[in-house]
Order: C-alpha cells, then sequence, then structure tokens
C-alpha cells in the first residue's frame, strides 16, 4: 500500500511505496526537493511535516535541533511514511532537459595537485549532451553496489568531459584506489559507472542579489563550477569567496582564486587558515571561515550564501548567518560534502 504525500505551498501530490523516502517518491514522481547527500550526513533536505505519520530514523536527532524536531521538521531524504502526510517544502524547478541517468564514464586524466588531493577528468557518454546545472554532484556505484558522491568542478562542456576534486581518505575503499600504486591504482581509460545529476546545489540565476560563497577544503569544487558559469555569462553580481582548510596547503587552487579576484572586479577572495603553523609562514585571516564571514558580513540581509564543504561547518554558517546576521533562510544554499564517508 503506497502513500500519498501532498507537499505545500504547490499541492502537488505523489506516491511513496512502503519502505521509501519522502524524498526518493518525491524525486521519483519528477518533483524536486531540496536535497543533497540522500544519506542523512547533511541537513539540506530539511522540511516541515504538517499531517501524518512517519519514521523519522536516527538522523534527525544528531542534525536538528529539539526545537527544530518539536515544530515538526525533520530530514525528508530519512522520513519514511506510515500514513497519508502533508508536507512543507519548496520546490525545486529543473530544465526539462536535465535528466538523472545512470551510464558509463571513462578517467581521461589524473592530476595530483597535492599529497591528498587528486583532480580526475571524466569522460562521460558522447552520443548526447550530458546536461546538469553547476554545482551538482554524480554517484559512483561500486561493484557492490555502495556508492561515493563528488561534485562536479566545471560546468557543462561541449567534449562532455566533467573534474571531480577527491581528497585521500586513507583506508576509504574509493579514495584508495584513486590515490594506489601499481596494480591497484586507479588509471587512465579506466571505466566507472556513475549516476548524474544529482542535488539541488546550484546558482539561482534569476537574482541579482550579491553572493556569498563559502568553501571549505574540496567544497571548492562546485563553487569552481558556479564562478566559472558567472564567468561565462559576465555576471556582474557581487561575490565575497571565502576559503577556509586547516593549513595553507589545503587551499590547493588558491592561484586561481586569486587571479578570478585579479580579473573580476566584483569579485574578493579570502582564505582562511584555521591550524596554520609556525612553518607555513601564514600572514593571512585565521580561525572559522564562516567566522570571518561574520566578521566583514554583519548584516547579510539581501545577500545569498552558497556554502560547500563540511556538514559541521555548514551547519554552523546556516545558523550563525540567519541568527547573528539576519540572512533569508531561503537564501541559503548549501552542499554537505559527504565523500567522507568512504568506509570499508
Amino acid at each position: 500500500m503506497s502513500f500519498k504525500i501532498t507537499v505545500q505551498p504547490s499541492g502537488h501530490s505523489f506516491d511513496v511505496q512502503p519502505g521509501q523516502s519522502v524524498l526518493d517518491g518525491a524525486l521519483n514522481a519528477g518533483i524536486v526537493l531540496p536535497y543533497s547527500c540522500r544519506n542523512g550526513t547533511c541537513s539540506s533536505c530539511r522540511g516541515k511535516v504538517l499531517e501524518g505519520d512517519y519514521d523519522a530514523g536516527r538522523a534527525p536527532e544528531q542534525l536538528l535541533s529539539q526545537q527544530d524536531r518539536d515544530a515538526g521538521f525533520t530530514l525528508f531524504c530519512q522520513a519514511k511514511p506510515a500514513s497519508d502526510m502533508v508536507i512543507e517544502s519548496h520546490e525545486i524547478r529543473m530544465a526539462s532537459d536535465i535528466q538523472i541517468r545512470k551510464m558509463p564514464s571513462r578517467v581521461a586524466a589524473l592530476e595530483k595537485v597535492r599529497d591528498d588531493v587528486m583532480i580526475v577528468r571524466l569522460q562521460m557518454p558522447t552520443s548526447e549532451p550530458f546536461r546538469y546545472y553547476p554545482g551538482q554532484y554524480l554517484e559512483f556505484i561500486l561493484k557492490d553496489g555502495s556508492r561515493r558522491s563528488y561534485s562536479m568542478a566545471t560546468p557543462p562542456r561541449e567534449d562532455n568531459q566533467v573534474e571531480l576534486h577527491i581528497r585521500h581518505m586513507p583506508g576509504g575503499v574509493f579514495t584508495d584506489h584513486v590515490f594506489g600504486a601499481g596494480a591497484t591504482a586507479m588509471k587512465e581509460r579506466e571505466i566507472l559507472r556513475v549516476e548524474a545529476p544529482l542535488g539541488s546545489f546550484f546558482l539561482r540565476e534569476d537574482s541579482t542579489a550579491p553572493m556569498v560563497f563559502l568553501a571549505s577544503g574540496t567544497g571548492f569544487a562546485p563553487i569552481k563550477a558556479l564562478i566559472e558559469r558567472l564567468r561565462q555569462t559576465g555576471s556582474r553580481r557581487e561575490i565575497a569567496l571565502y576559503w577556509g582548510g586547516r593549513r595553507p596547503r589545503d587551499l590547493y587552487q588558491s592561484e586561481l582564486a586569486e587571479q578570478w579576484a585579479a580579473d573580476m572586479p566584483n569579485l574578493r577572495f579570502i582564505p582562511v587558515v584555521s591550524d596554520a603553523q609556525p612553518e607555513d609562514g601564514w600572514t593571512g585571516r585565521t580561525g572559522f571561515v564562516h567566522q570571518a564571514v561574520l566578521q566583514d558580513l554583519p548584516d547579510l540581509s539581501g545577500w545569498q550564501v552558497y556554502a560547500c564543504g563540511a556538514p559541521a561547518m555548514v551547519e554552523s554558517a546556516r545558523r550563525d548567518f540567519v541568527e547573528q546576521a539576519g540572512l533569508d533562510p531561503e537564501a541559503y544554499f548549501a552542499d554537505a560534502f559527504t565523500s567522507l564517508a568512504d568506509v570499508k
């Protein structure tokens, strides 16, 4: 027996099968609710239940405040209906030619830019254009059926190549393969199965609001795709790019960001390092990257924020920007980087 889910304020409805999450049911019906990880490690799919019973799973207790849970908020990627439901969530309109599909991909190039960061370029099938929004991600489907998610670091290209920034997680099944040596190492021309494009993290191009781009570590990848899209379109929107890492070397493409700032009068680049050591010779900003935003921009009303990185950073920024700087909650777009879950 399926359950009917009605979305407010749109009034659209869809069916969810027993054991299926609200989010998966919506996506299967072509209704795109905000989402990122799909596995309960971020809160991009946070929404409110107005009516109905459901199993929330354990993730909301870890990611949502007691106040939010008491008010009816949950994570739709984890919520499994036990009755018909009425929910409150904004729907995202996607272009009709952007379709999620499974397909083979071929490793076109590997470039190690730091000891623990590899840029992987994939060749997608050339039989038809690979359409996606800059900022979306793909999932590798491993032989055992498990998945690993990585954001695409470039806008769509005519040759259907995409770029990924992959950080090594020692002991991780997938990243040990990417960074391996000898027979176990990933090699050019290797074929990998993927599903793409996924996620609701992409530029809202119908706005002229100034933007904060906030990244930590390899969360820079989708931010890079957004900025390259803005460069393509000649956008003049004000951009403040904040990129944080523990050590200066974690800002593995800082020279590129500095070049953007030199070329684009509407873009400022603020690198932030949280754990610089004397041998680093770091003289720039220090501390938590989202706190640097608050120091520079204590009033974020009228701004949009695009944040990508570790879930803790993404959630701290969401809370503090809204509570302390007056950011409109609907103007915060986030992608919590979940590829850290590369476990055996």
